[in-house]
């Protein structure tokens, strides 16, 4: 794989066999950042679990204490006499069938997040096929179907993430950008780390935390000491 000149010059600086405390890991992040945007730092979580038995899923959503850095468009499924509502708590998009219509019709996305009150999922289970792939469905476990509709938005807005495994049992979660410094990425990835080890299913066995790397968008990874937490 070809790799450019500034990811290179990053390399050097990362002990590719180490595990790092975790403030000292992102530390590193920081430091081999050369992109000219802000990058987002993610975390990939290995964990010792077989994804594909319905009792070792792991999944879940979290506040994280600094948010994502990003700012995340939320749309609405909810009744008419909820829309004012939805949207004077913060939600860019808030209705019923208009909604389905124009993503089934038009393949419109403009938005991140997707919140339903429980008597809309009759409604949105038409998009399930559209929505399911690309890990936009509402789900309760979530948090995102809900009659308390102006917090989900709230927690939304504030940096909620949905963490869940993807086939080869890997958690992949932004937890901020490389302007948030070390500090506040180190609470972030504390707040999702403590999530992910409560949701350990009583089924799982051996070593739950396998491996656990973080690295900015465009720079090399990171590896973290993630047994310290455990």
């Amino acid at each position: 794989m070809f790799r450019g000149k500034n990811y290179k010059e990053s390399a050097k600086l990362i002990d590719r066999v180490n595990l790092y405390d975790s403030l000292d890991a992102f530390a590193l992040v920081c430091q081999a950042s050369k992109a000219k945007f802000d990058e987002t730092v993610e975390l990939h979580v290995k964990l010792g679990v077989d994804g594909r038995h319905a009792d070792q899923q792991v999944r879940g959503a979290i506040v994280l204490p600094n948010g994502t850095g990003k700012q995340v468009k939320v749309l609405v499924f909810c009744k008419e006499d909820k829309v004012e509502e939805c949207l004077a708590a913060g939600a860019d998009f808030a209705g019923g069938m208009e909604y389905v219509e124009k993503i089934q019709k038009e393949n419109w996305f403009e938005f991140d997040t997707v919140i339903a009150s429980p008597d809309m999922m009759g409604t949105v289970g038409r998009l399930g096929k559209i929505l399911g792939p690309k890990g936009l469905m509402p789900s309760p476990k979530a948090g995102t179907v809900t009659p308390n509709l102006k917090q989900a938005i709230q927690e939304a807005k504030a940096g909620k993430i949905e963490y869940r495994l993807d086939k080869t049992n890997i958690i992949h979660c932004p937890i901020g950008k490389v302007s948030f410094g070390p500090e506040k990425l180190n609470e972030n990835y504390t707040t999702l780390m403590a999530a992910i080890i409560k949701a350990k299913p009583s089924t799982a066995k051996g070593q739950y935390i396998r491996s656990c790397t973080t690295a900015s968008t465009m720079g090399p990874g990171v590896k973290i000491n993630a047994q310290k937490q455990l």
